[in-house]
Parts: C-alpha cells; sequence; structure tokens
C-alpha cells in the first residue's frame, strides 16, 4: 500500500510541474533563475534520454509499458524484499508512468529543468525519480542482492 502511495506522489509531483510548466513557461520559453547556471526551459522531448530514438512514438511508449510490468511484478510479487531494492522499483515506477503518460497525453516529454553550468540534457522530475531509482537499483544488485537471496532462501 505504501508503495502505490509513493508511487502516486511521484506520478502527482511529475504530472503538476509539467501542467505548470505548459501553463506558465511554454509561452516564455527559459527563464533564468542564475543566468548562465540554472534556467527553467520549456522543451519537448520526443526521443529518450538524451532525444534518443527520437521520433520513435510507438516504441517509446510499448517499451515502456512492457517495463512498467516487469518492475511492478517484481514489486508487487515481493521479488525484492530489502527496503533499497523496493525503494528503487518505487522511484523507478513512479518515473517511467510519469514520462508515459506524457508520450501518450501529448506526444513527447515534457522537460524543464536546465542545468546550464554542466552543459547538462534538460529533463523533468520523472527524469529525476528514473535516474535515481536505477542508481539504488544498481547499489542494490552490487552490495544487498546476494546477501538477500540468501537470507530469502533459508
Amino acid at each position: 500500500m505504501l508503495a502505490i502511495l509513493l508511487i502516486g506522489a511521484i506520478i502527482l509531483a511529475d504530472q503538476l510541474s509539467k501542467f505548470f510548466v505548459l501553463e506558465h513557461l511554454r509561452p516564455l520559453g527559459t527563464v533564468p533563475v542564475w543566468e548562465g547556471v540554472f534556467h527553467w526551459t520549456y522543451t519537448e522531448n520526443t526521443g529518450a534520454a538524451f532525444s534518443m530514438l527520437s521520433g520513435q512514438k510507438y516504441f517509446l511508449i510499448v517499451l515502456p509499458i512492457l517495463i512498467c510490468i516487469v518492475l511492478g511484478y517484481l514489486l508487487f510479487a515481493k521479488k525484492l524484499e530489502h527496503k533499497l531494492g523496493r525503494c528503487a522499483l518505487v522511484f523507478l515506477l513512479g518515473g517511467a508512468i510519469g514520462n508515459l503518460i506524457d508520450r501518450v497525453v501529448h506526444g513527447f516529454v515534457v522537460d524543464f529543468i536546465d542545468v546550464r553550468i554542466i552543459n547538462f540534457a534538460i529533463f523533468n522530475v520523472a527524469d529525476i525519480f528514473v535516474t535515481v531509482g536505477a542508481g539504488l537499483l544498481i547499489a542494490y544488485l552490487i552490495f544487498f542482492y546476494e546477501k538477500a537471496e540468501e537470507h530469502h532462501d533459508e
């Protein structure tokens, strides 16, 4: 139940931020918060990370649906019992669903967080959760997976 609430909160935060961006930032294009360092910049990403596979709309809808099914199975069938692994799955699901909603509703993902000081890709709230979730999953697999499996087999 907690996992569902957290996934819902991630999706809500992502979609509310994108609604605000569509309503208020889209007409402006970009707003410097700290000139040359951090801007709010409206962009429409028709691809995946770093605009890879741009224009592959149906592939970028079907693949995340399949990934969400697998992640949901792992989470709700309790295939990962360790809190770090479960947290990773929650973050990944929330972020993936947030961006999937954009692809289905708009045909693109709304991006707006523009960290110019490091010349990085413009991203959104869902992307943050996907990235952190992937990092947590890697940490889980490296440091806890074997221990968790050994404990589970006992």
